[in-house]
């Protein structure tokens, strides 16, 4: 798989990274079985022997049980850890903690930070975390606490490099105002049915700064993997991609996350499938080439409009 700078940490990784959200097959950790557990690890080989290097968590992907199942795949696969980057998230609380009446809510709080990185590290089972992320914009952010903690957990040796998740531009602006060294990563929703980041600033913004743009569900939660389409906006532009991946000799899924992966940005797409043969299947999508006049009939297809 081909490779590319993260940032401006000099760090280089896959232009396809490995999403692990479903690897519990599941979001209650109670309900996790044994075999779920083997088929999470089965998943993350796959990917890793697929070329993928970069894997993407959050604390609350099944509640931490994701990032357990991804330590015992690791496990598994002899310096796999040398040669992987690491990155999770925090900042995210569900509604009902610690009490009943408890909102959902976010929380950039110093002590929630680290508290939250020492159990993300313990699950994981690894020292450092390659790039730690704050999971959404917490309004109640105030950027020299946030700075603060990740200073100290960059002097423990907790984490190597920072990054955030979907931020606007400006709020990027806030807390990088506010830190010593750059942020590496914005991970935001990017797919044909979610153009926001092209026009709103963020991979502008990315381009200015050198940060580098990870997207989650690339593929529109599937709909532009295998799926027919929500509506008929949809089934047109699947018609196109189609036309496209067909005369490309590749599926409509690897069209779509060669689509993303085509813009000077860096964009790289996080694979969330637990199927081998779909982990597999997408990463023949750093190979494909996207004409600049195909990546405008895609573009114009998901707009349902001419270019302005």
């Amino acid at each position: 798989m081909k490779t590319q700078h993260i940032g401006k940490t000099g760090v280089v990784t896959t232009r396809m990274a490995y999403g692990c959200m479903r690897i519990s097959f599941g979001w209650e950790p109670d309900k996790v079985t044994a075999e779920d557990r083997k088929k999470g690890r089965k998943a993350v080989i796959a990917a890793w022997e697929a070329g993928y290097r970069l894997f993407d968590h959050a604390d609350i992907y099944c509640a931490g049980v994701c990032e357990s199942i991804f330590a015992e795949a690791m496990k598994e696969v002899p310096g796999m850890r040398k040669e992987i980057i690491i990155a999770t998230k925090c900042g995210i609380i569900f509604g009902g903690d610690p009490s009943p009446d408890s909102p959902g809510r976010y929380d950039f709080s110093a002590a929630h930070i680290l508290k939250s990185c020492d159990a993300s590290l313990k699950r994981l089972g690894i020292e450092t975390i390659d790039i730690y992320q704050l999971h959404r914009p917490d309004v109640l952010m105030d950027p020299d606490e946030v700075a603060g903690a990740f200073a100290a957990l960059y002097k423990q040796g907790k984490v190597r490099y920072f990054g955030v998740s979907n931020f606007l531009p400006s709020t990027v602006t806030a807390l990088q105002s506010r830190l010593p060294w750059p942020l590496c990563v914005n991970q935001v929703e990017i797919h044909l049915g979610r153009l926001d980041c092209f026009v709103d600033g963020t991979l502008d913004q990315c381009l200015t700064m050198g940060m580098t743009p990870l997207a989650w569900s690339p593929l529109g939660g599937g709909r532009y993997g295998g799926g027919k389409g929500k509506d008929e906006k949809d089934r047109a532009l699947i018609g196109v991609l189609d036309a496209v991946a067909k005369r490309c000799g590749v599926s409509r899924g690897v069209l779509t996350l060669a689509w993303l992966m085509r813009h000077p940005s860096g964009i790289i797409p996080i694979v969330g499938s637990a199927d081998p043969d779909r982990i597999r299947e997408y990463a023949k999508a750093d190979s494909v080439e996207v004409s600049r006049e195909d990546w405008y009939r895609i573009l114009v297809a998901a707009r349902g409009e001419e270019m302005p």
